[in-house]
């Protein structure tokens, strides 16, 4: 990155860790599962690296916190940037527990396999042309994606209003999300203002960080500054 554009404010995407459901493979929305003991050290040790000051996220330079009502997403944002500064950035009003970045509500999907899924919409008589695809079907009985796109597009609206008036650096506004796969593979479609089911290769594994800016510094032109990251081992 350019050294003019170093203090483009950052959207820092920080993925909870293992759960006994990402092991499994279990579609996890709605259900409140605690991370597994890996999954703690996971979230520890990607911390410890990238967490504080001087470091990629740094807790003085973030302007807000957008963290998951789900244990798991709250677990990761604590055992990350520590008690203390947890606090610290709650006493000063930087952090928003919201559903608007929780995970993609499956609904009748809750705790199933792909292949589960798919044989219950065959059961359903649907999907007789083309297999299920959650980018573009939804779930039933539980979201679609325009009103995933609804909620992700609020919450990047409000970003942007914090970071639009601070893109040289007046005033520490670098974002950070606590939140679950396939929310925030979303967002990152979103703010590139892809459509959900754009073909997008991208993974962020359990505890892996990720990196959103801007071109230019400029708002309406959003991109990815760094590569999506890989959790850090003990």
């Amino acid at each position: 990155m350019a050294d003019k554009d170093s203090a483009t404010p950052r959207v820092f995407l920080f993925r909870h860790g293992e759960t006994e459901w990402t092991k499994s493979g279990q579609y996890t929305g709605r259900t409140d599962i605690s991370l597994t003991p890996h999954g703690a050290k996971q979230v520890k040790a990607t911390g410890r690296m990238v967490v504080g000051r001087g470091k990629l996220i740094d807790p003085d330079k973030l302007g807000l916190v957008f963290c998951s009502p789900r244990i798991r997403a709250q677990t990761t944002f604590k055992l990350a940037v520590g008690d203390d500064e947890v606090h610290k950035l709650s006493a000063a009003g930087k952090v928003d527990i919201t559903e608007k970045i929780a995970e993609w509500n499956y609904g009748a999907y809750e705790g199933l396999l792909t292949h589960e899924i798919r044989m219950l919409r065959a059961a359903h008589g649907l999907d007789s042309d083309r297999p299920w695809d959650i980018w573009r079907d939804g779930c039933e009985e539980g979201e679609s994606a325009k009103d995933v796109t609804q909620r992700l597009d609020d919450l990047i609206s409000r970003i942007h209003e914090l970071q639009k008036d601070n893109m040289h650096g007046e005033k520490n506004c670098d974002v950070a999300l606590f939140a679950h796969g396939h929310i925030l593979r979303a967002f990152v479609k979103r703010w590139l203002k892809y459509p959900l089911e754009f073909r997008l290769s991208m993974m962020l594994e359990p505890g892996g960080v990720g990196v959103l800016s801007y071109q230019h510094q400029n708002v309406e032109e959003p991109a990815v500054l760094v590569g999506i990251g890989f959790p850090l081992s003990e």
